[in-house]
């Protein structure tokens, strides 16, 4: 069988799932019944100094539906422990002398000054952890105090405190960062510079999940107001996936460990943040939804997974895919393909030639001999992929790569085999010196 065990900043765990710093990780008990489920480690709530943050008394969480009432975002405007300081601390300490073989990760946040962290640091050291997540990524509530998002978003800022979190304690340091901000590259070279061992991402996003139009408020509210949130679940993933990427292959950060977070769901949902180069994956929304026992079916798909293909261990299948992200300007224009449609599975329900009429290029027929019957017209494909993104039946179309020396009959034009990007095309007036 494949081992999934981690072995993440020289912290081991059973498996590579981690629970986020979130609700499902404020309290002892929660925890307890997290480990008892099979996860392999928990980054505690985030912690901040006496007295207690004080929290909503009302509505803290609203979700964003699918069709099927199926949860595929999910908003929160909860901010970090409520509960005071050393109750937290006596309970991190409790569960890690339980759960010697699990990863327990503190989650910071205190005021951006070295006082402060020069206070917290060894109070959290005492109790066993394994290591310490900078939160430099909560947008809302935290950050309106100048903490959370407000430090993240500031790369200057990253580096000072990493830096003194470095000088202060011995556990490794993770700094967890805010999507909120243009390139994600830039935050993750300043913890680099700062010492970190390594980043977690992606914090929560910006957002405002729906309007009441009934009482024309926004969701939640607190009295009639609301706040924009943090928006989490299987929407964010997508995003989550691009900056891990960037950060993987950024020369600048190449090589620094990453824990990955943002809409992980499944087994297949993990697998693909370690394929991007993550070391450990961590999940909230999901947990919320469906509860800690999710986890099992995680490990094992994922077990499953890396039987068939042949990974021995996750360091083994981690960063196979961070090669095939490039630039939009190093794709090969030279490569081309054209939709085909199974006709044995088909079942005539006509959303291709819907889609491709109304909204792109006209190269889908619908009649053939008096018949109701769809056919890529390959004179007018240009290879899009969008009918096989629409269409209902898995594997009813697919791309078919034009052969060098094949006819393009939109083009008139032999395909070529040679590679040929946006720096060296004919219409690029930049050509000569790109």
């Amino acid at each position: 069988m494949a081992d999934i065990s981690s072995k993440f900043l020289g912290i081991k765990s059973p498996n590579p799932f981690w629970l986020a710093s979130a609700p499902p990780t404020d309290k002892e008990i929660n925890v307890t019944r997290a480990f008892e489920a099979g996860w392999g480690g928990v980054v505690w709530k985030t912690l901040g100094e006496d007295p207690p943050v004080v929290n909503v008394s009302g509505p803290r969480y609203t979700t964003l539906m699918s069709q099927d009432r199926r949860v595929i975002g999910l908003n929160n405007i909860e901010l970090i422990t409520d509960r005071p300081l050393r109750t937290n601390l006596e309970e991190i300490k409790r569960v890690k002398r339980a759960w010697p073989d699990r990863a327990m990760i503190v989650s910071l946040m205190v005021p951006c000054n070295e006082e402060s962290w020069k206070n917290i640091l060894p109070l959290v050291e005492d109790t066993g952890a394994d290591g310490i997540e900078l939160n430099f990524g909560c947008p809302h509530g935290m950050s309106e105090r100048g903490m959370g998002s407000a430090v993240g978003q500031v790369p200057e800022y990253i580096q000072m405190v990493t830096a003194w979190c470095k000088q202060y304690t011995r556990l490794p340091v993770i700094v967890k960062l805010t999507p909120n901000i243009t390139d994600v590259r830039m935050p993750a070279r300043a913890a680099k510079a700062g010492g970190a061992d390594a980043v977690s991402l992606i914090n929560t996003i910006n957002s405002i999940i729906g309007v009441d139009l009934d009482r024309m408020i926004m969701n939640p509210s607190t009295d009639g107001w609301g706040s924009h949130g943090g928006y989490c679940g299987p929407a964010v993933k997508p995003i989550a996936q691009n900056m891990v990427a960037e950060i993987a292959r950024d020369a600048a950060t190449a090589g620094l460990p990453i824990s990955g977070i943002g809409g992980i769901t499944t087994w297949r949902d993990a697998a693909e943040f370690i394929a991007l180069g993550c070391g450990t994956v961590q999940v909230c929304t999901a947990a919320m939804v469906y509860g800690f026992k999710i986890v099992q079916d995680m490990c094992s798909g994922l077990s499953n997974f890396m039987d068939e293909k042949g990974y021995k261990s996750i360091d083994e299948m981690r960063g196979l895919a961070v090669p095939t992200v490039k630039n939009w300007n190093q794709l090969n224009l030279n490569h081309t393909e054209k939709a085909v449609i199974n006709q044995d599975s088909c079942i005539q329900c006509g959303r291709c030639h819907v889609v491709c009429e109304d909204t792109s290029h006209q190269a889908i027929f619908a009649v053939k001999d008096g018949q109701r019957h769809f056919e890529i017209n390959e004179a007018e494909c240009v290879g899009c992929n969008l009918c096989v993104s629409i269409c209902p039946v898995p594997d009813t179309i697919t791309m078919r790569k034009l052969a060098p020396g094949e006819m393009d009959l939109r083009t008139g034009k032999p395909v070529s085999g040679e590679y040929a990007n946006w720096t060296t095309h004919p219409n690029n007036p930049m050509r000569s010196t790109a």
